[in-house]
């Protein structure tokens, strides 16, 4: 596999157009949202333990400076609840106490990070700056799981770029037993329960396939580029009792969101025939050819308050692989089954002998003394314009009556999908954020004795998948104890077309 990736975090765009960005609301399922957010919390103490009440504290979130305030209580507790996942700092202010500012904090899908800030006695002028770069215990939540960051994802080679087979390389997952449906697609066992009892929530909102025979290959629906994740945290036991949807883990992912700086990326990833090793056991390489490319954007429309991020891919295979099947030889077409008493052409190296219709095998088939052939008014015209379009013998010696017919099958499977989010923070008591996402697969399934005489499991020689999602959340804090999120969400689940 080899790639294209050229990083344009660092080059500028024209502000000369603003980007008009419109998320419609269409007449879908609707399907409770989970929390997909964390929060902070903590206590301010002296140097010598004791607590210091109604202390000042601010946590800004340092990639679109939006900052949030809260007072200490008489314990010295504050609480941040929630908060999006991303990168904060913290900074607390007291009479006779110096500054204190806590950097380089992260915030985790679903994690209460607990902060216990000390302030030393001084000029409030004076300013102490703690940098904390390793992460910080989880003390706040009994769940056993791990989060993985956009470093691990995207330094992690990924077949297909399905960033859901990391989940395996996790502790307490394997890969499923047997051929499950989705077990080509990333699905995974958790601490041993049934690959379809898994979770998959993005941006808070259910992600789950609810199609039985999985006609998109996969127990999730939406699957976002690794480059457009922020990170995603796979919980397998003792998790909140919000995630009742099924018995096995629960898989949280969230989309990346804009922020004051422009950053995003591009790329191409190919494969060809020309790229690929010949197996052991042929002779030849069957032709493949793989182009997955894309990019994301992000960006401030308003600084500090309204910020833009998406993205966009498509993939494009085309595959044409060998197939052998059996198809009616040149004297068959005519009713003449003579070849079937040559042990030589036959497939379990015998004689088949044939016998009149309706006879109860005491007479064997023959007409004018020919036998195994059946006499022309015997053969009925439908069957004989089925037999008719059949192709013709290409494999094999002359008159062999099985696996006769050898041809290279086309598939090819496109799909393009993209994800659209808009972020604005209104003001300190309000927050408000949006996502619209799109995915369309059309696959073409190669028939070898044509779309009549083959058809096909589901569909013919064309399946559609199409799934959409829209979502969206608004945060309003009523008081520092007194907080609401409204999340809605407008969904298809992915359905056949």
């Amino acid at each position: 596999m080899f790639s294209r990736f050229v990083d344009i975090s660092k080059k500028l765009l024209p502000y000369g157009a603003l980007f008009a960005v419109s998320l419609l609301l269409m007449a879908m399922p609707s399907a409770w949202a989970q929390t997909d957010q964390g929060a902070i919390t903590g206590v301010v103490q002296d140097d010598q333990g004791a607590v210091i009440p109604g202390a000042k504290v601010t946590l800004t979130a340092t990639d679109t400076d939006f900052s949030l305030q809260r007072t200490a209580d008489a314990s010295g507790v504050f609480i941040f609840s929630p908060v999006k996942i991303g990168n904060y700092r913290l900074t607390a202010t007291a009479p006779s106490f110096q500054t204190t500012v806590r950097e380089n904090l992260h915030v985790d899908i679903q994690q209460r990070l607990n902060i216990v800030v000390g302030m030393k006695p001084g000029s409030v002028t004076q300013q102490v700056t703690v940098t904390t770069e390793s992460p910080l215990l989880e003390t706040q939540t009994s769940d056993v799981g791990q989060v993985i960051s956009t470093e691990t994802i995207n330094n992690t080679p990924l077949n297909g770029r399905n960033w859901v087979y990391i989940a395996q390389l996790t502790a307490g997952v394997a890969p499923p037993f047997g051929n499950t449906r989705g077990s080509g697609t990333g699905d995974f066992v958790a601490n041993g329960q049934s690959a379809e009892q898994n979770d998959f929530i993005l941006d808070g909102v259910d992600n789950n396939t609810n199609l039985i025979d999985f006609l998109n290959g996969s127990s999730f629906v939406m699957r976002p580029p690794p480059d457009a994740l922020a990170e995603f945290s796979l919980q397998t036991s003792d998790f909140s009792s919000e995630f009742g949807h099924s018995a096995g883990a629960v898989m949280n992912a969230s989309i990346k969101s804009g922020t004051n700086q422009i950053h995003g990326d591009v790329w191409e990833y190919f494969r060809n025939t020309n790229l690929d090793a010949i197996p052991w056991n042929a002779t030849t390489q069957a032709p493949y050819h793989e182009n997955q490319f894309g990019g994301t954007l992000g960006f401030p429309i308003w600084k500090n308050h309204f910020f833009y991020f998406g993205d966009i891919e498509a993939n494009r295979i085309s595959i044409a692989s060998p197939d052998i099947t059996t198809v009616p030889t040149a004297l068959v077409r005519q009713g003449n089954f003579s070849e079937y008493l040559n042990p030589s052409l036959t497939s379990n190296g015998a004689a088949v002998q044939l016998y009149e219709p309706n006879s109860g095998g005491a007479q064997t088939l023959s007409c004018n003394g020919e036998n195994n052939v059946f006499c022309p008014d015997q053969i009925n015209s439908v069957a004989q314009n089925i037999l008719n379009m059949y192709p013709s013998p290409n494999y094999g010696v002359a008159g062999q009556t099985y696996n006769n017919y050898n041809i290279n099958i086309h598939d090819s499977d496109n799909t393009i999908q993209w994800d659209q989010r808009l972020d604005w923070n209104i003001n300190q008591r309000d927050q408000f954020y949006a996502r619209y996402s799109y995915a369309h697969e059309i696959r073409t399934n190669g028939l070898p004795l044509g779309p009549i005489l083959d058809g096909s499991g589901f569909g013919g020689q064309n399946d559609t998948n199409l799934a959409e999602n829209f979502m969206l959340s608004e945060t309003h804090v009523f008081a520092p104890t007194l907080t609401n999120q409204t999340p809605t969400t407008v969904r298809s689940p992915l359905r056949l077309v």
